[in-house]
């Protein structure tokens, strides 16, 4: 039986195929590789939870009341003291903060739960995760793509209501420094349009933001160097799942402008949209213990100095991936040509193609890889040096 609406409508969001789809046959070629696929294309922790993480998410099992959308005072207090510790933003207030399930479901659903609609613009980078774009479709906004607000022509400039900042970015790696920041916040400020900074691979710099190697720590769009000692209009957005390994938990938050968190608490207490009480246990932990950050770290840090040499010996160029868990590069070619020749190696990348036009020639390779299969890539590309098909 067919559902037939009596406006001739059929139901459902009529969205694009998730991209992610299209790299099915190409899973297919490097699966029949003799030791296996290799698989650098998303960035899905592999390395186990750490014990604390999950000793605290079982002390707090039995719950059989309704958790606090909110977020309860003790996770709250620990965001608050992360926040001071870890990315130079001291007295913020817990009011301002508020728990979410994941980063991504925020993402999506922002424009809408901010009041956006048709007519408003939401602005995000030219090479960007996807779901910027989608959390447009879900508001009926509409989505522009520029890394500065001077990019955009008066008409536009006039509806943008949300701009996206995204440092260190997805897939790019790239590294906003304070005073672009700065300049960003000024400019949204001038026209009444609200910034939320995806800011998920913050502790995960490399080089100058490499923190325990004496670099700089990545810049919050909190930070009062950047805000002005202001959060108004600003939110920043944060995720355990890569730091923590806690994909699987769905364990993020969000803090900053107090009436923008306010009306975001109000809103998800209406929808239901609260995370589990032994979820916000087991994040209120993590965020007190900085080694298992650190040794995790640690770990990518080796993995990325293992991949770096092999994917240049490989005729590829790295571009950007100053922080975060990605390798953004090219050869020079069509993306997919690139991942043909990977499949080919047993190893499969992210395309380009699904963060943007900007993201054509290029590909993204993940370093969320066990020591052994980041082993066996390298042990691949070094057999293949400079081949091009």
């Amino acid at each position: 039986m067919t559902l037939a609406p009596a406006n001739g409508k059929p139901f459902g969001l009529q969205l694009p195929e998730y991209p992610w789809e299209a790299l099915a046959p190409y899973l297919a070629t490097a699966a029949k590789h003799p030791d296996g696929v290799v698989n650098l294309s998303i960035g899905t922790p592999v390395d186990p939870t750490p014990a604390l993480i999950q000793d605290a998410l079982k002390a707090a099992a039995d719950a059989p009341g309704y958790p606090t959308t909110h977020g309860t005072p003790a996770l709250r207090q620990a965001v608050v003291d992360w926040f001071a510790r870890r990315r130079n933003v001291p007295g913020l207030s817990p009011v301002d903060v508020m728990p979410t399930v994941g980063s991504k479901e925020l993402v999506a659903w922002l424009p809408l739960l901010l009041g956006l609609g048709v007519g408003d613009v939401v602005v995000r980078p030219r090479v960007a995760y996807p779901t910027y774009d989608m959390g447009a479709v879900f508001a009926g906004a509409t989505s522009v793509a520029a890394d500065s607000l001077d990019e955009l022509d008066a008409g536009t400039l006039a509806k943008v209501r949300l701009v996206w900042v995204n440092s260190p970015g997805n897939p790019t790696g790239i590294v906003r420094g304070v005073s672009e920041l700065a300049a960003l916040v000024a400019a949204a400020r001038e026209i009444g349009a609200v910034v939320a900074s995806d800011e998920c691979y913050g502790e995960l710099g490399w080089g100058e933001w490499d923190v325990e190697n004496g670099g700089e720590a990545v810049p919050s769009v909190l930070d009062p160097r950047v805000s002005g000692g202001s959060n108004e209009g600003l939110l920043a957005i944060y995720s355990l799942s890569k730091q923590s390994n806690v994909a699987g938990y769905r364990a993020a938050f969000v803090a900053g402008d107090s009436a923008l968190v306010a009306s975001l608490v109000n809103s998800r207490k209406h929808a239901g949209m609260i995370v589990p009480h032994p979820v916000q246990e087991a994040m209120r932990v993590a965020l007190g213990d900085d080694t298992h950050v650190q040794a995790q770290k640690a770990l990518y840090r080796r993995r990325r100095e293992m991949l770096v040499p092999a994917l240049e010996g490989f005729g590829l160029t790295i571009h950007h991936s100053e922080a975060g868990l990605y390798l953004w590069c090219t050869a020079g070619e069509d993306t997919w040509t690139t991942i043909g020749r990977f499949a080919e190696l047993g190893i499969l990348a992210g395309p380009g193609t699904f963060y943007g036009e900007a993201g054509n020639g290029f590909i993204r390779v993940a370093l969320t890889g066990s020591d052994e299969r980041i082993a066996a890539a390298v042990q691949r590309l070094g057999g293949q040096l400079g081949a091009k098909s």
